[in-house]
């Protein structure tokens, strides 16, 4: 009888790059001190890739065989959604739960992942469907005190405590549940694999089984992922390949907001979010984003002015701070909060060059408010208005909201989706509103009468109309 080869490779904690030697810094994420050890058995008739070779052999002769359609033969099926009973997460997924799908959650510890995952199965049990709800982090009774703060729970609401992947993959074979939750991913324990819970090769072992679990037997499963210092998922990065479907939650876990986003989901786009506000008795939607955030704004100060940003298909009104200054020391310091940092240079770059102001000693101070993060470019327009503002110390009317992409020399140029930015402008009661000059008609045609729609062509020509 051959025996199993095995081999020992080296995986990088932070990105899961494979390496046969040991490496000081990683050279996929550039880390220092991430690579651990951890054996490999080769042509071990317990591993997935033995299996799946296995099950592709025909019994005649030993040849490999494989099931070959024409494309004009595929027949379109709808996969069978269900609602979560939330509506801002039903959005992100593209209308609902697909059966059958794997999808991971991650997040900063503390920002309501679980608290989510839960007010899902209270909702889903609710709706008569069978749900498993898998802790590995916390014990029965910790989970009733959160369940509790939520609301009651029926009689199809099952807990399983337990970090052993073989008990809950019987489980799940037995059960058949319709929805699964994995809280978290890190630390259950496939015994196949030597190394420890929350390893490179676990993870992405654990992962497997659950993904093959759920679509055999069609449950749609939930699992919960720790984050690094940069925000990942931590362990191997196949892990976001394997799933159908990527979720982060973002937020200051000091603040009351929570943004979902969708960083990738096969049913559905990936430029949807959902925003939540944290409560006692767990996470409440949150319907008008625009008015949440624009919510005790300042009405005579220099330096603010509202932009619209499109988030997949819904647009958000979001208020711009700046704060310009002359320095006190050798280097201006440069801040940005919400928008990218080199963005804000770049910008500030423009007004000197192009409108011949003087910002080379002054600081600057860049702020979306809400703790919103956004890299839309059509956010420039705004933000070179409130850096003008602030250097000229004279403020914005409160009704002016400003859209639009600046460019190197100065220009303002169009932006997608102009007449639904305009349309929620108008709707949140704003009267003038600052455009490229390319969709000015556009913006005008969706604005009605009443509206004063202003077109610009580059920086100077907007700063002259508003400030």
């Amino acid at each position: 009888m051959a025996k199993s080869k095995q081999t020992s490779v080296y995986f990088c904690q932070s990105c899961g790059f494979e390496s046969a030697k040991w490496m000081g810094q990683c050279p996929g994420c550039h880390e220092w001190n991430t690579f651990v050890e951890e054996p490999v058995k080769k042509g071990d008739p317990g591993s997935a890739s033995f299996r799946i070779a296995s099950a592709a052999k025909s019994t005649s002769g030993g040849k490999m065989t494989a099931d070959v359609t024409l494309l004009r033969d595929v027949q379109l099926t709808e996969g069978t959604r269900m609602s979560s009973g939330i509506g801002e997460l039903d959005r992100v997924l593209g209308g609902g739960v697909m059966q059958g799908s794997l999808t991971l959650i991650g997040g900063d510890p503390g920002i309501g992942k679980s608290t989510l995952l839960l007010q899902v199965c209270r909702n889903m049990a609710g709706a008569g469907l069978k749900v498993l709800y898998v802790s590995g982090e916390e014990s029965k009774a910790q989970i009733k005190m959160r369940a509790d703060r939520i609301g009651e729970f029926t009689d199809s609401m099952n807990l399983l405590c337990e970090t052993s992947l073989d008990t809950v993959a019987e489980v799940l074979r037995e059960m058949k549940p319709d929805i699964c939750v994995i809280d978290s991913i890190q630390t259950m324990y496939n015994e196949e694999v030597s190394s420890a819970p929350g390893s490179v090769s676990q993870v992405r072992e654990s992962t497997q089984v659950l993904m093959q679990l759920a679509k055999v037997l069609g449950i749609s499963v939930f699992i919960v992922g720790h984050v690094t210092k940069e925000g990942t998922v931590a362990g191997p990065r196949v892990l976001e390949h394997m799933v159908d479907t990527v979720l982060y939650f973002e937020g200051d876990r000091h603040a009351s907001y929570r943004i979902l986003r969708g960083v990738k989901n096969r049913f559905g786009s990936t430029n949807e979010i959902g925003v939540f506000e944290m409560r006692s008795e767990g996470l409440a939607e949150v319907m008008n984003p625009s008015e949440f955030l624009l919510d005790g704004r300042p009405l005579d100060a220099s330096g603010c002015i509202v932009s619209c940003s499109v988030e997949g298909t819904r647009p958000i009104l979001i208020e711009i701070q700046s704060l310009v200054c002359r320095s006190n020391l050798g280097v201006p310091r440069r801040q940005a909060s919400g928008v990218d940092y080199n963005r804000v240079n770049l910008l500030m770059a423009v007004l000197e060059k192009r409108c011949g102001m003087h910002l080379g000693d002054c600081d600057a101070y860049v702020n979306l408010t809400g703790g919103m993060k956004i890299t839309e470019p059509a956010l420039d327009l705004a933000i070179v208005l409130a850096m003008v503002s602030s250097f000229r110390n004279q403020s914005i009317s409160p009704e002016v909201c400003a859209f639009g992409e600046v460019g190197l020399s100065g220009e303002v140029r169009t932006v997608s989706l102009a007449a639904q930015r305009v349309s929620e402008a108008v709707r949140l009661g704003f009267k003038t509103i600052i455009v490229p000059a390319s969709t000015q008609r556009e913006a005008q045609k969706a604005a009605g009468k009443g509206i004063e729609i202003i077109g610009v062509s580059n920086v100077r020509e907007a700063c002259d109309r508003i400030i």
